[in-house]
């Protein structure tokens, strides 16, 4: 079989000062992050919040060639990997090896190198190519109150970087079960150490939570969702967007879905909360009927700087592929106001990431030796 491998602090306000312009010297140098209005100034279709690389046996897609994947159309992107490997047991699948965690039976396991190896394929772009990317950190186990750590040395590492972390997974269909060891969770002092250290260092989350269980009773509450409100409150500082709404392959809207995210958006005590609009799976729900698509489309009017677009594509080969979803939401976008649009394709991810930027760059200035 042919396989192809990717190339790839609480201080004074005149040290901050200091540490800002450290920054810049510090990232002027090859690792560095040109601004940000270079990529935004042009006419792109839109910005992509949420993009892997690379899939569940860390292949994909080269960067160069990705590049031209994007095009004239996508401006920036958030690039990440997937933090899983899914393990090719033998006695499970014989010769066919699985590229996709519902191939096989066998284990999936936390893979930290995808961080280097998404750090080395950025720096292998001019600075004016990097300006278009957004690297986010993913290999780590949010079980584990070392995973703070881990971020804390990725970025120590690779200054001038990554933006945040994530796409990571807290609960997630068919996935949590087959991953060995303790069991991520939304009530996780882990987690709760990991949203301390994005607040403070800037880093925006990007996080996957389905929104229930797969094939719950009927009646059954959904009780992740007063979970999810009750983490999004307890980090005001944090920047937190849930990936794809909380739905699934098998994991669809529950009743009320929409209210509940009402709810979660207009209550003051959560306006770090952010959703991703992503992934063909949640389109189709989105799309199903002229109702469904008013509704969310209603939702985003009202609540325009608080969505963002992603394709949640996996190591497209061509651009045909990589915004075939694009297509599928034009519906949605034929119903949002000219402000909500903007802002959901390109705004919001402009002034999230630049700020993130900012943040983490000044930091790494203040903590880099």
């Amino acid at each position: 079989m042919t396989r192809k491998w990717t190339l790839g602090i609480s201080v004074a306000a005149i040290s901050t000062v200091a540490a800002i312009l450290s920054a810049r010297l510090l990232f002027a140098m090859p690792g560095a992050t040109p601004q940000a209005s270079q990529a935004s100034a042009q006419a792109y279709e839109l910005n992509d919040s949420h993009f892997h690389l690379t899939n569940y046996v860390q292949e994909g897609t080269n960067i160069h060639d990705f590049l031209k994947i994007m095009g004239s159309r996508v401006g920036r992107v958030a690039l990440f990997g997937i933090p899983l490997q899914q393990m090719w047991d033998k006695g499970n699948t014989g010769d066919f090896a699985p590229t996709y965690y519902l191939q096989s039976d066998a284990p999936l396991y936390y893979y930290s190198f995808t961080d280097a190896f998404i750090a080395m394929a950025y720096r292998s772009l001019t600075p004016a190519e990097r300006a278009r990317f957004d690297p986010m950190i993913t290999g780590f186990n949010p079980a584990d109150m070392y995973a703070a750590d881990h971020i804390r040395r990725v970025l120590l590492t690779f200054p001038g970087v990554f933006s945040g972390i994530g796409e990571f997974t807290i609960h997630k269909e068919f996935v949590s079960s087959k991953i060995p060891g303790k069991t991520a969770s939304l009530l996780d002092p882990a987690l709760d150490r990991i949203l301390d250290f994005t607040a403070e260092t800037g880093l925006v989350a990007i996080l996957h939570n389905d929104i229930d269980m797969p094939f719950p009773k009927p009646g059954q509450e959904p009780w992740i969702v007063p979970q999810f409100r009750d983490l999004v409150r307890r980090h005001p500082q944090a920047v937190v967007i849930w990936a794809h709404a909380g739905v699934g392959r098998i994991v669809h809207p529950v009743k009320d879905q929409l209210a509940m995210m009402e709810r979660g958006l207009a209550n003051p005590q959560a306006k770090n909360f952010y959703v991703d609009v992503s992934w063909i799976e949640l389109a189709k729900y989105i799309v199903a009927t002229p109702e469904s698509t008013g509704a969310m489309a209603d939702l985003i009017n009202r609540y325009p700087d608080r969505f963002l677009f992603g394709t949640d594509e996996v190591a497209p080969a061509d651009q045909a592929s990589y915004l075939k979803i694009v297509e599928v939401y034009q519906p949605l976008f034929a119903r949002l106001t000219p402000e909500a649009k903007q802002k959901l394709l390109k705004g919001n991810y402009e002034r999230l990431f630049d700020e993130a930027r900012r943040k983490v760059r000044a930091w790494e200035a203040a903590h880099v030796k």
